[in-house]
C-alpha cells in the first residue's frame, strides 16, 4: 500500500511542477517558480523513497548482513538536504527581487495566472499529502516524502495569497516577501526529519525508548545480577537492535535457556526491540572487552 501511494504521489507532484513552470513563464511570479522547483524536489524525494522502499526488501548477504535496510535512512537524509537547498535558493531569489524593486525595477506579475495555477497546485498537493499522511508515522522514508509534499502545500497557499493581494493592491513586494516566509516554513518542516536521520546514522538510542526502564526490567528477571556493555540503536524505521552482556547468578546452571527466553520477551514485548543479542557471563571481571556503557551510566542517562 505504501509503494502504491508513493507512486501516485510521485505522479501528482510531477504534474504540479509541469503546471507551475508554464504558469511561472506566463506570469513572472517568483513564488510560483519557487513552487515549481519545490515540486520537482518533491518528485525526486518520492522517487528516492520508492527506490529505498525496494532496497529495504532486498535479502541480507555475507557482505551486507543487514541487507539494504539503511537505504531508507540514506534516502531520508538526501531529502532533508534537498529541502534546505531549495530553501536557500528561494531566499536568494527573493532577495534579488527585493533589490530590483527598491531600485525602481519591480518585476511585473500576471497575478490572475498565478491565482489559477496556485489553486490547481493546492488541490493536487492536498490529495498527495492525504495519500502519504498515514504512513509518515511508521517510516522515515514516508515521513520525508510527506514533509516534502506538506511544505509544497504551504507554498501553494502562499502563492494564492500573494496573487490575491497583488490583484487587489498592486504591491510588488508581496511575492518575494511570501517567498521568504516559505523558506522559514521549509526549514522548520525539515528540522525534525534531519535530527531523526542524524540520530539513526550515529547509532543513537531511538527516541521514546527508556534505557533505564529497559535495563531495570531485564535485571528483575530471576538469575540476572547486572547488565553491562549495553548497546541499543535503530537500524531503520521499526527495526531496533540491542546487544548487552548479562552477569548471571553462578548457580543458574541449566536455567540459562529460560533466562534468555524471559529477557527476549521483555525486550520485544515491552520495549519494541526487534533484534536482541545477549552474552551471559558468570562474573563481570571475566569480561575483557572494551565496555562502552555499563549499568551505572545508563541510570545517569549518559
Amino acid at each position: 500500500m505504501s509503494r502504491r501511494r508513493l507512486t501516485v504521489a510521485f505522479a501528482l507532484t510531477l504534474a504540479i511542477a509541469g503546471f507551475e513552470i508554464v504558469g511561472a513563464a506566463l506570469s513572472g511570479s517568483l513564488a510560483l517558480l519557487a513552487d515549481a522547483g519545490h515540486a520537482f524536489t518533491d518528485s525526486a524525494a518520492i522517487g528516492l523513497a520508492l527506490l529505498a522502499s525496494w532496497a529495504a526488501r532486498q535479502p541480507a548477504s555475507v557482505k551486507r548482513t543487514f541487507g539494504l535496510e539503511r537505504a531508507e535512512v540514506l534516502a531520508a537524509a538526501v531529502n532533508a538536504v534537498a529541502l534546505w537547498a531549495v530553501a536557500v535558493w528561494i531566499g536568494w531569489k527573493a532577495a534579488l527581487r527585493f533589490l530590483d524593486g527598491l531600485r525602481g525595477n519591480p518585476v511585473e506579475i500576471a497575478a490572475g495566472w498565478v491565482l489559477v495555477i496556485g489553486g490547481i497546485a493546492l488541490v493536487i498537493n492536498a490529495v498527495a499529502a492525504l495519500l502519504l499522511r498515514s504512513g509518515s508515522t511508521r517510516s522515515l522514508n514516508m515521513e520525508a516524502a510527506f514533509r516534502h509534499v506538506l511544505a509544497d502545500l504551504l507554498v501553494s497557499v502562499a502563492v494564492i495569497v500573494s496573487a490575491a493581494i497583488i490583484l487587489l493592491t498592486g504591491w510588488w513586494w508581496v511575492d518575494p516577501a511570501l517567498s521568504i516566509v516559505i523558506v522559514v516554513l521549509v526549514v522548520i518542516s525539515s528540522w525534525k526529519l534531519a535530527t531523526s536521520v542524524f540520530e539513526v546514522l550515529i547509532d543513537g538510542v531511538p527516541s521514546g525508548l527508556d534505557m533505564d526502564a529497559l535495563c531495570s526490567d531485564m535485571e528483575e528477571v530471576a538469575g540476572v545480577t547486572v547488565m553491562h556493555d549495553i548497546h541499543v540503536r535503530m537500524v531503520t524505521s521499526g527495526y531496533v537492535q540491542m546487544s548487552a552482556h548479562v552477569v548471571t547468578d553462578p548457580e543458574l546452571g541449566a536455567d540459562a535457556d529460560r533466562l534468555l527466553s524471559d529477557l527476549r520477551a521483555i525486550a520485544k514485548d515491552r520495549h519494541g526491540i526487534s533484534h536482541l543479542t545477549l552474552q551471559l557471563e558468570r562474573s563481570e571481571a571475566d569480561c575483557t572487552e572494551d565496555h562502552h556503557l555499563d549499568r551505572d551510566s545508563s541510570r545517569q542517562g549518559t
